[in-house]
């Protein structure tokens, strides 16, 4: 058992299960203002337009803790089961890498 386990805090939480099913999202698109990260998550599918699943508005410090929580969560994953592979993909405008934002670093 690792030390910091006990510093932890438990937290408990509902799951309606029209959110446990969850929605598929292959396109991030990401805006923001001052004080504000809009997160729109869409599902770009074969012969459909793409639309909006999800939109998760966060503060600018939410966001880099989810930044933070990722990239440490990738790499857990890639150490059990191998690199993740991003493969060629067209460009896409307003999408994400999360390997783009970890190689750049972000001083907290």
């Amino acid at each position: 058992m690792d030390k910091n386990d006990n510093n932890k805090k438990q937290l408990n939480f509902d799951l309606r299960p029209e959110v446990a099913q969850g929605n598929y999202s292959n396109l991030a698109i990401i805006s923001h203002s001052r004080s504000e990260f809009i997160l729109d998550f869409a599902a770009a599918l074969p012969g459909m337009k793409p639309d909006v699943r999800s939109r998760i508005i966060m503060t600018p410090e939410h966001c880099k803790r989810l930044l933070n929580a990722l990239t440490e969560n990738i790499s857990r994953y890639e150490a059990q089961f191998g690199p993740i592979s991003l493969g060629p993909s067209p460009e896409q405008k307003g999408t994400f890498n999360l390997a783009d934002f970890a190689q750049h670093g972000t001083k907290s």
